[in-house]
């Protein structure tokens, strides 16, 4: 968001207002974001990415684990190449959590195992790359279950 006349959709903020939780899979720059981004509302939690601030990197984990209701969500910023990338974040991750939030590539990705282990990248709002649009994530929690769904800027 920094650079340039970068803004969050008025819709997606509308959104984030509305949540119950915040989840941010790094990339924020500057602390500045991170401010303002909590300023929305809802409680933040979040890891640094690989072009966050050393100051970011101090206030922010490279990872973390996240309780709502029953389920377990792992937050990392760069879950590494996409080939046999759930296998491997399963494998690194699955025992403590039945889903991955990661960011990094800013391309939106939602895969799920068999024994019901997903991964999901929501993309970005500000930053789309070579994403089709400007998206975020929405999670829905219910005991342990994480269903995600992918959000496009309208």
């Amino acid at each position: 968001m920094p650079r340039g006349d970068r803004r969050l959709p008025p819709a997606f903020v509308k959104r984030i207002a509305a949540a119950d939780l915040l989840l941010h899979a790094g990339d924020f720059v500057t602390v500045e974001v991170l401010r303002e981004l909590e300023s929305i509302g809802p409680q933040l939690i979040g890891v640094h990415g690989n072009v966050d601030t050393a100051e970011l990197r101090r206030l922010l984990p490279a990872e973390r684990l996240v309780a709502v209701e029953e389920a377990r969500i792992a937050m990392v910023h760069d879950a590494g190449p996409a080939p046999q990338r759930l296998e491997r974040m399963r494998a690194r991750f699955g025992d403590r959590a039945g889903a991955l939030v990661f960011g990094h590539s800013h391309l939106p990705l939602r895969e799920r195992a068999e024994d019901g282990f997903q991964i999901f990248n929501p993309g970005s709002p500000t930053e789309r790359r070579r994403a089709p649009s400007h998206t975020m994530g929405l999670a829905r929690v219910e005991g342990s279950t994480v269903e995600f769904e992918l959000i496009k800027a309208t």
